[in-house]
């Protein structure tokens, strides 16, 4: 089964009420995301049949297996992201909504290589605003290479550009401008 993104949002949600109080409850879904209890428990009910979701006789809601594996690549990716456009120089609150605009679309292959960039940042410079300033081309993937055109540096430049592709599909898929 195809997993969406509202799926994907759901299960999230559960994975982080999970482990703060050990299980959820469709009440403090629904106000975490916005939704009404009816969304819920229709969201619920196609969760638990796919698998995703165990619904304890108390109505509490716990992730299978293969639930929590989803919500934590998501979670992994929401939480890496926030972190990654905080270190070029976006406000908390915009990161964070961005990285869950994109959390969803970013391929594999894509999201990866994110991973190694921030990885290797995390390494060589300090985690603020001012370790993706405005330098010289290349300087973004930390061995100074020629920029977009260097294969050194192509997969942070890949990855930024992606992100920008993303957030425009994004907004014209919710009918905002661009």
């Amino acid at each position: 089964m195809k997993i969406y993104e509202s799926a994907e949002d759901y299960l999230e949600t559960i994975l982080m009420f999970c482990e703060q109080h050990g299980s959820a409850r469709s009440v403090d879904i629904a106000a975490h995301l916005g939704v009404t209890k009816p969304s819920v428990s229709f969201a619920m009910k196609r969760l638990r049949e796919n698998g995703y979701i165990l619904m304890g006789d108390d109505n509490r809601i716990t992730l299978t297996e293969q639930g929590e594996a989803i919500a934590r690549r998501i979670w992994e990716r929401h939480n890496l992201l926030t972190s990654f456009f905080i270190r070029l120089g976006v406000s908390e609150s915009v990161a964070r909504a961005d990285a869950c605009k994109i959390e969803h679309d970013l391929s594999d292959e894509t999201f990866d290589a994110i991973r190694r960039h921030a990885q290797r940042a995390s390494r060589t410079g300090p985690p603020h605003e001012s370790a993706y300033a405005a330098e010289p081309a290349g300087a973004l993937c930390g061995h100074g290479g020629a920029g977009p055109d260097d294969s050194r540096c192509a997969g942070i430049y890949t990855a930024l550009a992606a992100c920008a592709v993303y957030r425009r599909a994004y907004d014209q898929r919710r009918g905002r401008s661009v």
